[in-house]
């Protein structure tokens, strides 16, 4: 239900300024105004009193997958979540062989009538008819986002029935991209000849360990990868995410390759601000790419610290325990990790590391909605935007147990840690959706953004 009130005594965050004391006013749906506090609005207004809490834009997560939960219930499920922790809008992955014609109108059939919170989509491009459609996509069902794997090639796809790719695929993806505007192509990084090889060499040993995973997939893997998809960025005019950066190698060749090409934009995850590979996780922390060293997760740090990473997203795998409770090898990969973005960036990056609130805006609101095209709408709170809303107690410390976040999923890799600040009100277009840690919106509320390439 569209209202109009005020909420008062609260600390506005933003992307480009210090936190400072300001009310917010909502109007139908938008925001109407930021103003000084107490200032007199609307006579019909309703007022809230939010004292002390910090008001940050609604959050974007630009990086959560469908297709590992319950087909017919997991958009009710990971929307939930997403509401739980924060976020107002949800950005997920499709990975399919398909025309995507079909697959849109499926997964819509599905989340129109069960998302908490307002959403759009990221195809996965693995076959030449998607190359071939990618304009279609664009213009019919305003998705302007495409992922690639780069490690998809030959027959390391199979197990997802994926055809094998190669980097004349890639090129051609790139320049059809370029051709279309602001449209941005995901490149999942990894050299998957160097990685065989080191493969085969570490099954004949084991992989016992997360180190041992690591070992198969060390950071040139990753990094060699981003230097040749910047490269075919740069000689095509495309725009590239990296998303799920794991070390100083890679981000330090992005961040020499922005020097002469800056259409590149960097993502981590909170899992590889938090866990290394020397922890005893067994298949739980399986994780591609994998935990790494104390010295690359600082370097992650640094990264968030000095605006080199751009993003903050999970990655969200909603996988049940089962999958994850085997053997190293055998492991599914990934795990869920939306609802606990926000607590990791604040208890470890705020309260302990001393990174600003400024930044940890544009890491989870504004550059988001920026990069993928939604920033009219979303993650801002100047007047006209929706009135996306995400409301943080600073000094609230609360245990995770994953039965509270409402994740098909039932564990998360944080489980009994404890985090010292939380969202408590999430707010999508001015209707509060999770108050308290409790869900409070309905199923079916939220919207899909159809975006248009600028």
């Amino acid at each position: 239900m569209n209202e109009t009130y005020v909420l008062r005594g609260g600390i506005v965050v933003s992307p480009d300024r210090d936190p400072q004391p300001l009310d917010v006013l909502v109007d139908q749906g938008k925001i109407a105004a930021l103003v000084a506090p107490g200032t007199p609005v609307f006579e019909h207004a309703t007022e809230r009193r939010i004292d002390g809490l910090h008001v940050f834009p609604g959050l974007v997560e630009a990086h959560l997958h469908f297709g590992f939960g319950e087909k017919i219930t997991e958009y009710s499920t990971e929307t939930a979540q997403a509401a739980i922790g924060g976020f107002s809008t949800i950005l997920g992955y499709f990975l399919n062989n398909e025309a995507y014609s079909d697959v849109f109108q499926r997964e819509q059939a599905y989340a129109k009538e069960r998302s908490y919170v307002d959403y759009a989509f990221h195809f996965s491009t693995a076959s030449e008819l998607h190359v071939e459609q990618l304009e279609s996509y664009v213009r019919d069902y305003g998705v302007t986002s495409f992922k690639y794997f780069m490690n998809f090639k030959g027959e390391e796809g199979r197990y997802l029935g994926l055809d094998g790719t190669d980097d004349g695929y890639f090129h051609a993806l790139l320049q059809r991209a370029a051709g279309l505007g602001d449209v941005t192509v995901v490149c999942h990084t990894e050299n998957i000849e160097i990685v065989n090889r080191l493969r085969n060499a570490q099954l004949e040993k084991g992989v016992d360990t997360l180190k041992d995973w690591e070992a198969i997939k060390p950071p040139i893997t990753e990094a060699e990868a981003c230097v040749r998809a910047m490269f075919l960025a740069e000689k095509t005019g495309a725009k590239i995410y990296i998303p799920h950066m794991s070390s100083r190698m890679g981000l330090d060749e992005v961040r020499r390759w922005r020097s002469r090409y800056d259409r590149v934009y960097v993502e981590t995850c909170p899992h590889y601000l938090t866990h290394t590979s020397d922890m005893d996780l067994g298949g739980m922390g399986k994780a591609n790419p994998p935990f790494r060293s104390q010295e690359e997760q600082d370097a992650l740090w640094e990264g968030l610290a000095d605006g080199s990473i751009d993003v903050v997203a999970s990655d969200h795998c909603p996988r049940k325990r089962a999958t994850k409770d085997k053997s190293l090898w055998l492991a599914s990969q990934g795990f869920p990790g939306t609802a606990t973005i926000l607590p990791v960036l604040l208890d470890r990056g705020y309260h302990q590391r001393g990174l600003s609130l400024q930044r940890i805006c544009q890491l989870v609101s504004t550059a988001p909605a920026r990069i993928f095209g939604i920033d009219e709408r979303k993650g801002t709170l100047q007047p006209g935007a929706d009135a996306d809303i995400t409301l943080v107690d600073l000094n609230l410390t609360r245990t995770v147990h994953h039965e509270d976040l409402l994740s098909y999923s039932d564990y998360s890799i944080y489980d009994g840690w404890d985090f010292k600040g939380w969202p408590v009100e999430t707010i999508v277009r001015g209707t509060s959706v999770m108050r308290d840690g409790k869900l409070t919106g309905r199923a079916g509320y939220g919207e899909y953004i159809f975006r248009k390439p600028r």
